[in-house]
C-alpha cells in the first residue's frame, strides 16, 4: 500500500510541475502570409508576437529569390557578408533564436525594393 501512495504522490508532484511550466508549442509563420516572401514584405512582422523556437516559412519561386541571414548592418545596407547563411529552396524553414533576426533577399535590387524583414523573438 505504501508503494501506491508513493506513486500517487509522485504523480501529483509531476502534475503540479507541468501545470506551472510555461509549455508552448512552436508556431509556424508563413512570411508575407498569402503573398509569400516578396517585395514590400518589411512590415509583415508588425503586430505579430514571436518566440524563440518559432519557425518562419519563406515561400517563393525557386531561382527568383533567396533568403540570407544577415546582421543589423547587412539589413540596413542590404548587403550580405561573405559566408552568410543562404537559403534557396523556395520553401525555407528557419527556426528563430531569442533576440533580433534579420533576413534579406540578396538578388540585385530586391532588398532595396523592400524584400527584407527584421523579427524580434522573446
Amino acid at each position: 500500500m505504501a508503494g501506491r501512495s508513493y506513486i500517487a504522490g509522485l504523480a501529483l508532484v509531476c502534475l503540479c510541475l507541468f501545470y506551472h511550466l510555461d509549455i508552448t508549442a512552436a508556431a509556424e509563420f508563413p512570411v508575407g502570409d498569402s503573398d509569400g516572401w516578396s517585395f514590400d514584405v518589411g512590415n509583415w512582422p508588425n503586430g505579430k508576437t514571436f518566440k524563440a523556437g518559432d519557425v518562419l516559412v519563406f515561400k517563393y519561386d525557386k531561382g527568383a529569390h533567396n533568403v540570407v541571414v544577415v546582421d543589423a548592418d547587412g539589413y540596413n545596407s542590404c548587403t550580405a557578408k561573405s559566408g552568410s547563411k543562404t537559403y534557396t529552396s523556395g520553401n525555407d524553414k528557419i527556426t528563430l533564436a531569442k533576440g533580433t533576426s534579420y533576413f534579406i533577399c540578396s538578388y540585385p535590387g530586391h532588398c532595396d525594393a523592400g524584400m527584407k524583414i527584421k523579427v524580434v523573438a522573446n
